[in-house]
C-alpha cells in the first residue's frame, strides 16, 4: 500500500471540526491440530480501516469524522535494516510511546473502539526494515510487540508481509517464532492478545508463498487469529469485478485454511478471515476500480459470510477530489461523497460499532494455551 502526501484540507478541516474468536495456527505441526478455545476484547466483526500514520494528522480526529471506531494504524518499521528498535514509519523521533499516539489511542478506545497497529509494508516489506526481517534475535521481536500491547493497551497487532518480506524465509521464520513468545507472555500477564497476518492475494486465494507464511506459523505454534487479504493491485493485466473478486479470493482463502484445519468447521474459518479493499481505482489503474456499488456488495457479502474484518486502504482516500486518478493518496479517483465507504461497511457490524456500545475491557481475561506476489503499496 502506498505511501502519500498530506491529508486534503477539506478532510483535516472536517477532522478537526469533529475481532473475534482467534484463527489458531498452532498445534504440533500438523494439519488436524484443532483450535483452542477462543480469546479476545474485540467484536466479532469490526471494520477497521488502515490510517497512514506518516501523512500526519490526528487518527482520532479522522476515525470521528468518518464515524470509524477502529482503525489500523499503518506502519510500524525499523529505522534502518538490522535495528531491533521499532518505530512509527522508521522515524527515530517517533518511537513506541505514550506521547505518540497514546491520546488518539486512548480517544478510540474511550468511544468503544480500538487500534490495531500494523507493522511492515510494502516500504518496510522492501528495504528489510519489518521489524522480524531487520532483527535476527526472536526475543527481542517479540519484546517490541509486546511493548506495543502493554504501552497502548491494545488487543490485536497486524502484520503486513508483503513483496520482499514474502520470500525472506528466515524472517517468516523470526515473526511467527515471535508470536508463540509473545503468546506464552500474555497467558502469564493474564492480558488478551491477537494477531492478524495481512497477505496479497490473488483472484482465487493465497499464492505460494502466503501460504508459506501460514505453514510456518503451524510449523511454530504460531496463534494468527485473522488472515486478512489485500483484494486489489492484482497486476495481473486482466479486467477485473472488483467485488466478485473479493469474494472468490476470500473464498480461496476459505478453502485454504480448510486443508490446513481440516477439523475446524467452516463457519469458524470464515469467522477468521479479513478483506482490505482500495477505494476506486487502485495503483494499477482503472481495470481495477472498486466502485461505491462494489462496497455495498462486499458488505452484504461480509456479513452473510459473517467474516471478522473488514478493511480498505487508507482513510485518508475516502473522499471524492480526483475522479479518474489512479492510486491516489488521498483521494479514491471515483466520484463518492466523503465517507462513503466508511459509512457503507459502517453496516457490517453495527451493533459492534463504538459509537453504540462500549469497550470490553481486556483486563483479566485468560489467555488460552501476488504469477509473482502483486505490488501492493501498502
Amino acid at each position: 500500500m502506498r505511501r502519500t502526501g498530506p491529508v486534503r484540507a477539506l478532510l483535516a478541516a472536517a477532522a478537526a471540526a469533529a475481532v473475534s474468536a482467534g484463527l489458531v495456527v498452532t498445534g504440533g505441526g500438523t494439519a488436524q491440530a484443532a483450535a483452542p478455545a477462543p480469546r479476545t476484547t474485540l467484536p466479532a466483526h469490526v471494520v477497521a480501516p488502515y490510517y497512514e500514520t506518516y501523512s500526519g494528522g490526528s487518527p482520532a480526529a479522522l476515525a470521528a469524522a468518518s464515524h470509524n471506531a477502529y482503525l489500523t494504524l499503518a506502519f510500524l518499521q525499523t529505522p534502518e535494516a538490522g535495528s531491533c528498535t521499532a518505530t512509527w514509519n522508521g522515524d527515530p523521533t517517533t518511537p513506541v510511546s505514550k506521547s505518540v499516539y497514546g491520546k488518539d489511542i486512548s480517544a478510540l478506545q474511550a468511544r468503544g473502539g480500538d487500534a490495531i497497529p500494523s507493522f511492515g509494508g510494502y516500504a518496510a516489506d522492501s528495504t528489510g526494515t519489518d521489524i522480524a526481517d531487520s532483527c535476527t534475535d526472536v526475543k527481542s521481536i517479540a519484546a517490541v510487540y509486546e511493548s506495543l500491547f502493554a504501552t497502548y493497551g491494545v488487543s490485536r497487532i497486524d502484520l503486513d508481509v508483503e513483496v520482499d518480506a514474502l520470500s525472506d524465509t528466515a524472517g517468516i521464520d523470526r515473526r511467527n517464532k515471535a508470536i508463540a513468545l509473545v503468546d506464552s507472555w500474555a497467558r502469564r500477564t493474564h492480558r488478551s492478545v491477537q494477531f492478524s497476518y495481512t497477505l496479497p492475494t490473488t483472484t482465487t486465494g493465497l499464492g505460494a508463498t502466503g501460504l508459506a507464511v501460514l505453514q510456518n506459523a503451524v510449523k511454530n505454534h504460531a496463534r494468527v487469529d485473522v488472515v486478512n487479504i489485500m483484494a486489489f493491485d492484482y497486476y495481473d493485466g486482466a479486467a477485473h469485478e472488483m467485488a466478485t473478486d473479493a469474494e472468490t479470493a476470500a473464498a480461496g482463502l476459505h478453502d485454504q485454511l480448510t486443508a490446513l484445519y481440516p477439523a475446524e468447521p467452516s463457519s469458524r474459518l470464515w469467522s477468521r478471515i479479513g478483506v482490505t479493499l482500495m477505494p476506486g481505482i487502485d495503483d494499477f489503474g482503472a481495470a481495477e476500480t472498486f466502485t461505491t456499488a462494489d462496497a455495498a456488495t462486499v458488505e452484504h457479502w461480509a456479513a452473510a459470510k459473517r467474516i471478522n474484518t473488514l478493511s480498505f486502504w487508507a482513510l485518508q482516500r475516502d473522499n471524492g477530489t480526483c475522479p479518474g486518478t489512479a492510486g491516489a493518496g488521498a483521494c479514491s479517483g471515483v466520484a463518492q461523497t466523503d465517507w462513503y465507504f466508511s459509512h457503507t461497511f459502517e453496516r457490517f457490524a453495527p451493533a459492534d460499532h463504538g459509537w453504540t456500545q462500549g469497550r470490553s475491557s481486556s483486563a483479566g481475561l485468560p489467555a488460552t494455551p501476488r504469477t509473482p506476489q502483486h505490488a501492493t503499496r501498502m
